[in-house]
């Protein structure tokens, strides 16, 4: 499933997550309808401390509208780490990072290689 853009709730939630977990960081698995990332799917046993969040991805269902993860980074810094690129090559096509301080402004999209990509906010 391609997909190109996000619910500007779907993303406000995530944001307001991230804040309430801060100065943790978090990780959810994203569902997508029609190109459309819709939902936070947030996995039973999922952990977040101040240095990385971890799912355990033994407890995610069969789920073919799941198309990628999101997670918090606790400071601005939006650009992937190479355990963040191993986690996205792990976990479908499309990965969202937030930074703090958690804002509209203050997150970024990337490919199964953290290459960048564009994602509408509708």
């Amino acid at each position: 499933m391609k997909v190109y853009a996000i619910k500007r709730q779907t993303l406000k939630m995530a944001l307001e997550v991230a804040k309430d977990n801060y100065p943790k960081e978090f990780a959810a698995m994203l569902r997508a309808r029609d190109g459309v990332i819709i939902e936070l799917l947030f996995i039973p046993g999922s952990i977040g401390s101040d240095r990385s969040a971890m799912i355990p991805f033994y407890m995610k269902p069969v789920d073919f509208s799941i198309v990628g993860v999101i997670h918090s980074h606790p400071s601005p810094n939006t650009t992937p780490s190479q355990a963040d690129i191993a986690l996205f090559g792990r976990s479908g096509d499309v990965h969202i990072i937030l930074g703090y301080p958690y804002t509209e402004y203050s997150w970024a999209a990337y490919d199964r290689m953290g290459n960048p990509i564009k994602l509408k906010i509708i």
